[in-house]
């Protein structure tokens, strides 16, 4: 992939004051151009061999393929989970001028 290329990297959370303190940081620093914190939702996985349900905020970030080690980084060292979610969808499309911008922001200084 093209390190310029938007792409939208997911992860989630166990409470919102993370989640705004996540997406506040990343997106003030411009590792992120935007941030969508979703409403808390349940979350069903297998975990060390036990079924879990719990409430988890889904956090969906707008970047670049040259942000994202920052952007997995900063989710290693701030996330409280033994393994957090980092899910990476590539942006096929979209309208241009949105894509510049989520590409300038997220360009590094």
């Amino acid at each position: 992939m093209d390190a310029q290329q938007v792409v939208l990297a997911q992860t989630t959370v166990p409470d919102m004051m993370l989640a705004k303190y996540l997406a506040h940081h990343l997106v003030e620093d411009g590792i992120a151009a935007c941030a969508n914190l979703a409403p808390a939702s349940l979350s069903m996985y297998m975990w060390q061999g036990e079924l879990q349900g719990d409430e988890e905020i889904t956090l969906t970030f707008k970047t670049t393929v040259a942000r994202l080690p920052e952007l997995a980084d900063r989710l290693r060292e701030q996330h409280p989970y033994d393994l957090p979610e980092l899910i990476v969808l590539p942006v096929v499309g979209g309208f241009t001028a949105y894509l510049d911008w989520a590409r300038t922001q997220t360009r590094p200084a």
